[in-house]
């Protein structure tokens, strides 16, 4: 989760993401449901890659050789596996404390990822093969520019993988009113009007030229927790491409 718009960011945004840096990587702290959340995302991105490029689910690094991007990166904690996979990997988040916490951590487990604070629109970053940010456009100023921003960015054959609450009755319930007030996400992380519905994204991203070409549910069991398919009342991930 973070703050990244893509003519401005915006500072409310930016200092509310840059209070929880130096507990980003707490796995019982402020962050404890992103540390939840990474393994499944990572299964979906893994999926999408091998199903894209061909590559062996088996190999140990699919990513090697590979351009990728973790926009609204908070301190890494997408970003770092998506290094350990093989990519060469840039991080932009808009608040410098998460980029200076992104950094330190790093460097002390000898991965070597570009690390940038501010605005990705504004950003001379070349064409990356794999794009991603989670939970992220849901905090940006214009969700059409956000994704075009990223979208500029997308090299022939890429891959663009967001992922986002659901605007439903379920997701203000449990996210907003429950994690929030539970203390499981830090107070006024989640604005409910600003979720998008499955469908919502969908027209944002085909306005920029990409296809859609996977949507799918991230869904919440008290048995199994986080997983992928079930339903989509909570959470969803999408990937786009150029077709």
């Amino acid at each position: 989760m973070s703050a990244m718009t893509t003519a401005t960011i915006n500072p409310a945004e930016a200092a509310h993401f840059g209070t929880l840096a130096a507990d980003w990587w707490n796995p019982e702290g402020s962050s404890a449901m992103l540390h939840k959340l990474n393994p499944v995302r990572l299964k979906y991105i893994r999926e999408q890659v091998d199903a894209a490029w061909g590559t062996d689910p088996r190999e140990r690094r699919p990513l090697i050789g590979k351009r990728v991007l973790d926009v609204g990166c908070g301190a890494g904690l997408l970003t770092e596996p998506l290094a350990r996979l093989g990519g060469m990997v840039t991080g932009v988040d808009a608040a410098p404390e998460n980029i200076a916490a992104a950094r330190d951590h790093a460097g002390g487990h000898g991965l070597a990822i570009d690390y940038r604070a501010g605005d990705v629109a504004a950003m001379d970053l070349g064409e990356f093969d794999l794009i991603t940010s989670m939970e992220v456009i849901e905090h940006v100023a214009n969700p059409g520019a956000f994704v075009d921003a990223l979208a500029a960015r997308l090299a022939p054959g890429g891959l663009l993988i967001l992922s986002t609450p659901n605007r439903t009755a379920a997701s203000r319930l449990l996210l907003v009113e429950g994690a929030e007030r539970l203390g499981m996400v830090p107070r006024g992380t989640h604005d409910w009007d600003r979720f998008l519905k499955p469908e919502e994204l969908r027209l944002i991203v085909a306005a920029t030229g990409l296809v859609v070409t996977d949507t799918c549910p991230l869904s919440f069991s008290p048995a199994k927790g986080f997983r992928l398919g079930g339903s989509d009342a909570l959470n969803y991930l999408m990937t786009a491409a150029h077709i």
